[in-house]
């Protein structure tokens, strides 16, 4: 599925503060890293995986922008039910679902059609259409250029983008579609997953950065994670 938090790189200019990142990654910023009581992470390691799921508190306007307040994934896709994720952030406008497993007999993301398996039980933000974003606070071991994978499905294809502090630093990216017409079931086209080696690399400094990733164009995509790793000099 997809439906989940982002913005243009243009669009995203005029509906951030231009002083928000101004003096430092946190001078201005009113967001802080995303904690429960099951995950007390705090901000999310580089190098490392960087859950989209995990993306920033602070709400709409602050740590993401979503097209419409509704959480298409938790509390509808995936019924409210007193378990953790199929309540997962459940009051916030991200969509977000999670990988099911051994859901027979159809299959859902242990699927025939996925290029890359992905972990089970992996919360993700879906539903996304352009004009959307989402903010992710991480914690740099060391300075340096990082490139980084990325785990995503994707129905059509489509454009993202990353910012570094306030700052487009990748300029849009192109994101191969995971669509296969051999797959019987329709619906399944928002689940089979890939990962895109290398996608991008980022200069980041040693500290807190914040990252902001932008849906550009077409949507339909289900974001997962970035792995960053260190560039080989």
């Amino acid at each position: 599925m997809t439906k989940g938090a982002f913005i243009s790189f243009f669009v995203a200019a005029s509906m951030i503060p231009a002083t928000l990142f101004s003096q430092s990654p946190s001078s201005e910023y009113q967001g802080s890293p995303y904690h429960d009581s099951r995950y007390q992470a705090g901000a999310q390691k580089i190098p490392g995986k960087v859950f989209c799921a995990y993306y920033d508190l602070g709400g709409e306007g602050v740590a993401y922008h979503d097209t419409d307040p509704q959480n298409h994934g938790s509390g509808e896709l995936n019924p409210a039910d007193g378990s953790y994720l199929n309540e997962f952030r459940i009051h916030e406008g991200v969509d977000i679902s999670y990988t099911k497993f051994n859901r027979k007999p159809n299959l859902i993301d242990d699927n025939p059609f996925n290029k890359v398996v992905p972990p089970a039980d992996l919360p993700y933000v879906g539903w996304t259409e352009p004009s959307e974003w989402f903010n992710v606070t991480v914690e740099v071991a060391q300075t340096g250029t990082y490139a980084a994978d990325f785990l995503y499905t994707s129905n059509r294809g489509g454009t993202i983008s990353i910012d570094v502090n306030g700052k487009d630093a990748t300029g849009p990216l192109d994101i191969t579609t995971t669509n296969d017409p051999a797959d019987p079931l329709p619906w399944r086209q928002w689940h089979h997953w890939n990962v895109a080696g290398d996608l991008f690399k980022v200069t980041l400094s040693k500290g807190k950065n914040i990252l902001t990733v932008h849906v550009l164009t077409n949507g339909s995509m289900n974001l997962a994670y970035f792995d960053f790793k260190p560039v080989k000099k």
